[in-house]
């Protein structure tokens, strides 16, 4: 029996980018690395970049970040991702880069391989903004208590 591309475990297409994996692998996992500060819980790894590398600053304020990253929405949510309490730590040093622990409402969130790309990419179009990086965690696990007030409202949690 001859086995196409497709069905062949051992295919080197951009879904399994491992020949000697017979597991596929989904785009955003060729960015894995381990987190290098260690101290906001089990990072799965870096997840999305953007921007370019600052060697001096200014940074931008911690507000311009907020607001950009409030215009990112979880599709099937009708709620910012920031409101919905899936941003857990902005780092932004003072050179202007930028890094961002955030986790999902699931591991198995239809958006992770996207979402966190469009966070890289919304933290990065502020001025002053750096290279941005993105880590994806799951310790804490996200839960609905993680949400602000205005999330529960809209979503008629009151």
């Amino acid at each position: 029996m001859e086995m196409d591309e497709e069905s062949n475990p051992m295919s080197t297409s951009p879904t399994n980018t491992n020949p000697t994996s017979t597991n596929p692998r989904e785009p955003w996992q060729d960015h894995q690395t381990p987190d290098p500060y260690g101290d906001m819980g089990e990072i799965t790894g870096l997840v999305a970049k953007s921007g370019t590398v600052n060697e001096a600053g200014p940074a931008p304020s911690r507000e311009g970040i907020v607001e950009a990253l409030k215009t990112v929405y979880d599709p099937e949510i009708p709620v910012d991702i920031y409101e919905l309490g899936l941003v857990y730590e902005i780092d932004i040093a003072d050179t202007g880069n930028i890094k961002i622990n955030m986790t999902l409402t699931a591991p198995g969130c239809p958006v992770a391989g996207i979402l966190p790309q469009q966070v890289a990419d919304a933290a990065a179009s502020v001025t002053e903004s750096g290279e941005v990086e993105v880590y994806l965690v799951w310790d804490p696990p996200w839960d609905m208590e993680r949400m602000s007030e205005e999330a529960k409202l809209a979503l008629g949690f009151f």
